[in-house]
């Protein structure tokens, strides 16, 4: 089962938000969400700074196991349009907590599901016979239910012996009845289980796919975006949605462009920014007006002259767009490259890290395998200070983002990853640690070749991966695997 999203857990509220990064959900094809719980800082009892300064020695790298799972969506049938709607997650969105309990936003193409995953003591049936001691002399002695008398138990709690001398066929209770009886008494046990509930189902609010989900830094509100309209939805309220962004042209002929990512910003409750098929980010102020049709800023390259062909348009498409955990920055991902841009510098990016430029030629083959539809995301992370995205063959690229570096890492995803080493560039720069460095910054070769001399295999591809909030880890779904690198 191919996992489709991977994301870590971000707590707390508004600017004081504090991110901890000790649980993992992925979603699947079959509607399945799974957790997974970091384990060895609990262990220790503090998080990984504290523990720095008790000088603790504690496990370099992190540790997690699985927590729970449960089925998120159910393939459905829309009887109006006689469409099929497919179980697939297509993102999971985790939201603050609240005594003790994890809750999450998870979407298929239709309907958005708020889900609550908290502990819960085991009930068990106890009491359920009278004490021995108190019956004898009292009456008929109640059998227990570890008892390993042969007599038979009787319903009213009696056996079918005769201790009162009267004929077995008689089933009165004695004068003054049985005080040792008791009724059986539900109580709670030191056991504990793991529950998920459904808390609320925000449905029949988008005529497309959904393609994004983002809660808002405030805690009560999020978006939902398809290809032509953006929503904005209390989380207690799940029968009335208000769209903020409607790109829909009274006649379709005259559609240019749609929706392909949407993202709330990190610390502005009113700041959101969304990403469009013609390569350009909007960035606009719900505050400005009740429908934000218009934008406070427009991010956009431009074309270089001369260099316009059929492909154009289709690898300039914005598949992912990330804001920097200040705000400051905008990550995006086309199908080439990786952008980032500075909210407040719109004449261009700030940085473009070439991704997939070894592949233009063969543009061509990629657009009859529909390859070059391709949705990869893109992460930062928790410093700002790196960059990520992936590739074919499981591989997943990290490029240094600061000034001046020329860092540049390419990874495969999988249980042996490659070591190669190559050629690194002549400025010394940071690396990452553990992490192998087997490609240079500007990518392979135009000969489509991996580190190894072999073709890349176009049909394993790593779309979603996810950066831990504080540390340098990242989390990579590849195929029905979820790998975790750390350095």
């Amino acid at each position: 089962m191919e996992i489709l999203a991977s994301f870590w857990r971000t707590g707390g509220r508004g600017r004081s938000s504090g991110r901890t990064g000790n649980h993992l959900a992925t979603g699947d094809r079959g509607g399945r969400v799974v957790l997974f719980e970091r384990i060895d800082t609990k262990d220790h009892g503090g998080n990984r700074m504290d523990l720095e300064r008790m000088d603790c020695s504690i496990n370099r790298h992190p540790e997690f196991r699985y927590k729970t799972e449960f089925q998120s969506h159910e393939p459905e049938f829309d009887y109006l349009k006689s469409l099929e709607i497919e179980e697939k997650i297509n993102k999971i969105r985790w939201c603050q907590t609240a005594n003790g309990a994890l809750f999450l936003l998870s979407t298929n193409d239709k309907t958005i599901k708020f889900w609550k995953v908290q502990e819960k003591k085991v009930k068990k049936v106890c009491d359920l016979n009278g004490d021995l001691s108190g019956a004898i002399g009292n009456g008929p002695v109640v059998c227990s239910s570890t008892s390993t008398s042969s007599k038979p138990c009787m319903e009213n709690g009696g056996c079918n012996g005769n201790p009162f001398s009267y004929s077995s066929n008689n089933t009165s209770l004695p004068a003054g009845g049985i005080p040792s009886l008791r009724l059986p008494v539900v109580g709670n046990s030191n056991e504990t289980s793991l529950a998920a509930k459904c808390r609320r189902i925000y449905a029949h609010a988008h005529d497309y796919h959904i393609n994004s989900i983002s809660n808002n830094s405030d805690g009560e509100t999020f978006i939902s975006a398809d290809d032509l309209r953006i929503n904005l939805w209390n989380l207690e309220i799940s029968n009335q949605s208000f769209n903020i962004v409607d790109v829909k042209p009274a006649n379709m002929e005259d559609l240019t462009e749609v929706i392909t990512s949407a993202e709330f910003h990190p610390t502005q409750c009113n700041m959101l920014a969304y990403s469009s098929s013609r390569g350009s980010i909007r960035l606009i102020d719900m505050r400005q007006s009740a429908l934000c049709d218009t934008h406070s800023k427009l991010f956009e390259e431009q074309e270089v002259p001369g260099t316009r062909s059929f492909f154009t348009e289709i690898i300039a498409s914005i598949s992912d767009i990330k804001f920097a955990k200040d705000g400051r920055y905008i990550l995006s991902r086309d199908y080439m490259t990786l952008k980032l841009w500075d909210v407040n510098m719109d004449s261009g990016p700030v940085a473009t890290f070439q991704v997939h430029e070894y592949l233009r030629p063969k543009l061509c083959d990629l657009y009859e395998n529909d390859s070059i539809f391709d949705k990869f995301e893109c992460c930062l992370s928790g410093d700002g200070i790196r960059v990520a995205t992936g590739s074919y063959s499981n591989m997943f690229r990290v490029f240094g983002c600061s000034g001046g570096s020329t860092e540049a890492t390419t990874l495969e995803a999988s249980k042996s990853p490659m070591r190669r080493q190559v050629q690194t560039p002549s400025r010394p720069s940071k690396s990452l640690g553990t992490l192998p460095r087997v490609l240079r910054r500007g990518g392979a070769d135009a000969s489509g070749v991996d580190a190894n001399g072999s073709s890349f295999d176009f049909t394993t591809k790593l779309l979603h991966l996810a950066w831990h909030p504080t540390e340098n880890s990242l989390a990579c779904a590849a195929s029905n695997s979820l790998y975790m690198y750390y350095a």
